[in-house]
């Protein structure tokens, strides 16, 4: 398994699960040796697991991991800055779609228990209307700017330039 793949895979499971632990636990049922030697190389995890991998991200998430990935092939010195620039690639992706509004921003109830409700998850969709063709960006945004970004465009497309100059 690819250093990058797992660099950018433990940050998504760390701002969904706040840490690995709760994630292995919870959502894959395995204990940490079983995580660890994964994590090492030496041990795959079942077909079920894999996919609860893939499931941590939308598709259009997912193609841009690949992408991400692919970069890393190609320009072997974006390694060490994989996981900023899949998050900046996010954010700045997001802006353009909600800049020239054909994205919706909703807030997404999550069904997760483990979850602490520091924070929120918000999506920014892409519209096709067709079912299961939208195309997904997902962010966890601290609870105390709920109101005011779901609510106000500007400030939330603020927000995501900030995101953007700080990753």
């Amino acid at each position: 398994m690819s250093d990058v793949y797992l660099m950018i895979l433990l940050d998504v499971i760390k701002e969904k699960y706040y840490s690995e632990k709760v994630f292995y636990q919870t959502q894959l049922g395995i204990d940490e040796e079983a995580w660890n030697d994964f994590k090492q190389g030496k041990r795959s995890l079942s077909a079920e697991n894999t996919q609860k991998l893939k499931n941590l991200f939308t598709d259009y998430e997912w193609m841009l991991f690949q992408k991400v990935l692919r970069q890393t092939v190609v320009y072997p010195e974006k390694r060490g800055i994989a996981v900023k620039e899949y998050r900046k690639m996010k954010y700045l992706i997001a802006s353009k779609w909600m800049n020239h509004q054909l994205a919706k921003v909703e807030i997404v109830e999550e069904s997760n228990q483990n979850q602490e409700k520091q924070a929120l998850l918000l999506a920014v969709r892409l519209d096709y209307q067709e079912w299961g063709y939208d195309d997904i960006l997902t962010f966890r945004v601290p609870a105390r700017l709920q109101k005011q970004l779901a609510s106000d465009q500007i400030k939330l497309l603020d927000w995501f330039d900030e995101q953007i100059e700080e990753n």
